[in-house]
C-alpha cells in the first residue's frame, strides 16, 4: 500500500515535533484526530514510523562530539565483531558497510581519554583486522526530515 499525500504531511509534522498532538496535526490537515490517530497507528504497524525520540544534546549531558569508527573485520568473524559490539556501552550506532572498511561504528564518550580506551579494545577484539577513526569536531547539520523530491515523486 502506497502512502498517500495525508501520511506524508502526519510523518512531516512528526519529524518536525514528535510530541505534536494528533489533534493539532488533525487541524493542520483538517481531518479529525481520530482520522490522524489511525494512520498513526497503521504507518506504526506498518514499520514506517518506528519509534518517536527525544533528541538529546550529548554536549549538555557530559559527552564529548560523536566519534565514527570504521572497522575492517575478517569475514568469517564479522558476525560475531557486530554481536560483541552491539552490548558495549558507548555505541550509538552500530552499522555493516560495504567498501574498505566493512563496520560503522557511532560512540559517545564522557572524554577523549575513554575514547582511545575504546578504540585500543576495538583493535583487540577477535576478528578486527583495521579500524580508521574520524573524531567530530563541529556538527555542521543532522537533519531527520526526508528530502522533498523523493516525496512529491510518491504523492
Amino acid at each position: 500500500m502506497e502512502l498517500d499525500r495525508i501520511d506524508h504531511k502526519i510523518i512531516e509534522r512528526l519529524l518536525i515535533d514528535g510530541r505534536m498532538s494528533f489533534s493539532s496535526i488533525a487541524k493542520e490537515i483538517k481531518l479529525t484526530d481520530v482520522a490522524i490517530k489511525k494512520r498513526f497507528e497503521r504507518l506504526k504497524k506498518r514499520g514506517i514510523i518506528k519509534s518517536i525520540k527525544a533528541s538529546l544534546n550529548l554536549k549538555l549531558l557530559g559527552y564529548e562530539n560523536p566519534i565514527f569508527v570504521q572497522i575492517r573485520s575478517e569475514m568469517s568473524k564479522t558476525k560475531d565483531v557486530l554481536k560483541h559490539l552491539k552490548e558495549l556501552d558507548y555505541v550509538l550506532e552500530l552499522n555493516e558497510t560495504l567498501g574498505e572498511y566493512n563496520i560503522l561504528v557511532k560512540i559517545v564518550v564522557p572524554s577523549i581519554d575513554n575514547a582511545s580506551d575504546f578504540v585500543e579494545k576495538l583493535c583487540a577484539m577477535d576478528g578486527v583486522m583495521d579500524t580508521k577513526t574520524l573524531v567530530v569536531m563541529k556538527e555542521v547539520k543532522n537533519s531527520s526530515s526526508l528530502p522533498a523530491m523523493p516525496l512529491q515523486k510518491k504523492i
